[in-house]
């Protein structure tokens, strides 16, 4: 897993880490566990970091370089 990766895009937007823990909603210090890999983060706040910096989830745990997300899935559609 690439942990670099956390700390790269969020200071490409300019933020810092209490930015990202609070749209987390959790403390700045578990992010910055975070973003160390001390902690492993839970998919849950994955989701929120994917959808928040319009990536997926892959491209925040380093399994692909492509930054753009996947196209939404038409769950009417069978």
């Amino acid at each position: 897993m690439n942990i670099q990766r956390l700390k790269e895009i969020r200071e490409d937007k300019d933020l810092y880490q209490k930015d990202i823990a609070k749209i987390l909603n959790i403390p700045q210090q578990n992010y910055s566990r975070y973003e160390l890999g001390i902690v492993s983060m839970p998919i849950e706040k994955y989701a929120i970091l994917a959808k928040y910096y319009n990536t997926s989830i892959d491209y925040l745990i380093g399994l692909t370089d492509e930054r753009k997300p996947y196209p939404k899935r038409d769950l009417k559609k069978k």
